[in-house]
């Protein structure tokens, strides 16, 4: 019995000289860390083969699966390491065959719901955290496979949607992205952040009762135009009449939506009120109930002050009724600049002011009248007569001076 043992022992020393290793080529160890040297079976709790120096660490319950479940040959790196191999998909590949995404090696039970959830875009927020998954996926008769489903609100909510009857969203055209009013963080359906931005309702506009605004039940067709909801109070107002004045139906030209319409800034850039012109009471220049025919010209509100004006007298002296050739909007008219060059030039060449004149009466002197004008204030006779000695057709006039000397040269 003894030689056989050693017989034994010689033989399997030398089995890796005479013999190719039925586990393939790449298994290089010593068989009697695995085999007992009494047969060819393998005790198991005294193997030496370390299986974590492979591709395929045995943890949880792969560390207690016998070898022939996985190795069904005897070339044990043939044993394949994916999942599905091993494992029959009981999803019906409706969730892929990678097991590892959702199970650990140490249960079949997944504790990682929420975080799958998350990492494929649609975290479990508020009623979403309370839901059985077959509440969302379509299933079979045994639960287990789990049909995808898309991340928008309307691949669950489509039933909800339609049904709705406070507001009916789909007459309404309301959007099928159930956030853009609902809050997900909720519990219910209760919606207080409608994102109403197209419209902003802001201090008067900030109502709860969505009714008065739209008031056919399509929510989609209510007019943005403030008249659509104002028409009354736009025929109502009395102080100024907005109809008989012709004010614009588009409230937010003047008004802002403070309650009450007050304050209203009227944009009067067409004829800006600055200075004297920045007047309180409307009616001062608004003198019938029809604000849109009130003149831009001046002489339609100052004809008294032009009939009035005494120095000099503008209607004596055949001034012009559009004040802005003199005046700025300054109050009491004054400082006034009069260009006189556009007649005779008095502040450039010969004549100009400061070397040959300082006063206007020097050569107006009917004051009275400032159509009326003399040179013989500085031109004299007879050095007239005499520089127009050769001058056919000379006559000593003024009248006759500005026709020959437009320019005063």
């Amino acid at each position: 019995m003894y030689r056989l043992s050693s017989l034994i022992l010689l033989l399997l020393g030398c089995f890796p000289l005479l013999a190719q290793s039925p586990h393939g080529d790449d298994l290089d160890m010593d068989c009697v860390k695995c085999h007992h040297p009494g047969g060819w079976y393998i005790n198991y709790q005294t193997i030496q083969f370390d299986h974590s120096k492979t591709d395929f660490q045995l943890e949880g319950t792969h560390a207690n699966v016998d070898c022939k479940l996985c190795h069904s040959t005897m070339v044990f790196d043939q044993a394949p390491m994916d999942c599905a191999s091993c494992h029959a998909d009981i999803h019906s590949q409706s969730v892929g065959n990678d097991c590892v995404r959702c199970h650990t090696s140490e249960t079949w039970l997944v504790d990682i719901i929420p975080e799958l959830h998350e990492a494929n875009g649609f975290p479990l927020i508020g009623v979403h955290s309370n839901l059985s998954c077959i509440e969302c996926h379509n299933t079979d008769s045994s639960n287990l496979r789990i049909d995808p489903l898309g991340n928008e609100c309307i691949n669950c909510h489509q039933d909800d949607y339609a049904a709705t009857q406070n507001p009916n969203h789909q007459q309404a055209g309301f959007s099928t992205d159930c956030v853009e009013c609902h809050n997900p963080l909720g519990f219910g359906w209760d919606s207080e952040s409608i994102n109403h931005d197209f419209f902003p309702l802001t201090e008067g506009h900030d109502i709860q009762d969505c009714a008065q605004c739209h008031t056919t039940g399509n929510y989609s067709d209510a007019s943005p135009e403030c008249v659509t909801c104002h028409q009354e109070d736009y025929t109502g107002t009395m102080d100024p009449n907005h109809a008989t004045s012709g004010f614009s139906t588009d409230c937010v030209a003047c008004h802002t939506t403070s309650p009450g319409w007050m304050p209203a800034i009227i944009n009067h850039d067409f004829f800006p009120l600055t200075q004297g012109h920045n007047i309180q009471d409307c009616t001062e220049c608004h003198t019938t109930d029809n604000y849109s025919d009130a003149s831009p010209e001046c002489v339609a509100c100052h004809q008294t002050d032009y009939d009035q004006t005494n120095n000099p007298n503008h209607l004596a002296a055949n001034f012009p009724t559009d004040c802005v050739a003199c005046h700025t909007t300054n109050p009491g008219w004054t400082p006034a600049e009069f260009d006189h060059d556009q007649y005779f030039p008095i502040y450039t060449g010969k004549h100009r002011q400061g070397e040959t004149w300082n006063d206007c009466v020097e050569c107006h002197a009917n004051p009275s009248n400032y159509a009326d004008f003399t040179c013989f204030t500085c031109h004299l006779q007879p050095e007239m007569d005499d520089k127009h000695s050769e001058e056919n057709g000379y006559e000593y006039l003024s009248s006759a001076c500005l026709e020959c000397h437009p320019d005063g040269d």
